[in-house]
């Protein structure tokens, strides 16, 4: 930990990497912040993508195997107050870790290859804890990107990167592709493309989900519209057994991922 410890909230550094709170920023500097130990460490794995990092005391002190990896990366270490964390931070709690990190996304026709077999994407999805979970929940399931596109919310958005766990370090993640492009691609990769709706003619009961599958999913209000319904090879519905109305957009990401997961290690089912 070199140089003194970071106490003025208004210093230029401070300021600097404050500002990445907002789009606009982020989208000028190509940068984003990574918040907490999981995710600084999974942010560090990856060579360059670390610009600098701030700690607290007591972090570097908790968290000391996060602190010398960022130290052999060459990643410059700022030791920060309380107060300058809390100015930092997006969480009530800080845990006293926070990365400036550079972007990390990849154009469409590099997350999305001949030869990928579950791929998620996320269309009009506005909340940013629900689009993490839903990232962290492909991460966990095996897919092979995830894809945000032009109408979703920014994956580097604080609490979208908090949500991720980590995961917006491990797989490809495409932004800002318009879905009738993100389509058209996934098809041509040859995988079959389902959309996750309410209305879907056949449940996830119905259908074989052994081949390569790309799942669309859709705002956590009012779903998919119908011209991105009939973008989709097929729209399928998550049965309700009990009496409950719906699942929220997340929860019904994690059961068709992972019923695409299973099938595709286990062989055809239903369909």
């Amino acid at each position: 930990m070199a140089g003194s410890e970071l106490t003025n909230i208004k210093s230029p550094r401070v300021k600097a990497a404050r500002r990445l709170t907002k789009r606009a920023f982020r989208d000028r500097d190509r940068s984003f912040l990574a918040e907490g130990p999981q995710a600084v460490r999974e942010a560090l794995a990856l060579d360059g993508v670390v610009v600098e990092l701030f700690a607290t005391a007591e972090a570097e002190s908790r968290h000391a195997d996060v602190v010398a990896a960022a130290t052999a990366a060459g990643v410059p270490v700022h030791r920060a107050s309380g107060e300058v964390m809390a100015e930092l931070a997006q969480t009530v709690t800080p845990q006293g870790l926070l990365a400036v990190c550079r972007f990390v996304h990849v154009p469409l026709d590099t997350s999305v290859v001949s030869g990928s077999t579950l791929v998620a994407v996320l269309a009009h999805v506005r909340d940013p804890g629900n689009a993490g979970t839903v990232l962290r929940t492909a991460d966990a399931a095996g897919a092979d990107s995830v894809l945000f596109t032009d109408a979703s919310v920014d994956p580097y958005n604080g609490k979208c990167v908090r949500a991720s766990a980590g995961s917006l370090f491990h797989l490809p993640v495409t932004t800002g592709v318009p879905v009738t492009r993100a389509v058209e691609h996934l098809k041509e990769a040859g995988l079959r493309v389902l959309a996750a709706d309410g209305a879907g003619r056949q449940t996830l009961d119905d259908v074989d989900l052994s081949g390569p599958t790309a799942w669309i999913f859709g705002n956590e209000a009012w779903g998919l519209p119908e011209e991105i319904l009939k973008l989709a090879d097929e729209v399928v519905r998550v049965p309700i057994y009990g009496r409950a109305e719906s699942l929220n957009l997340a929860t019904a990401a994690a059961v068709c991922l992972y019923a695409s997961a299973r099938s595709q290690r286990t062989g055809p089912g239903p369909g």
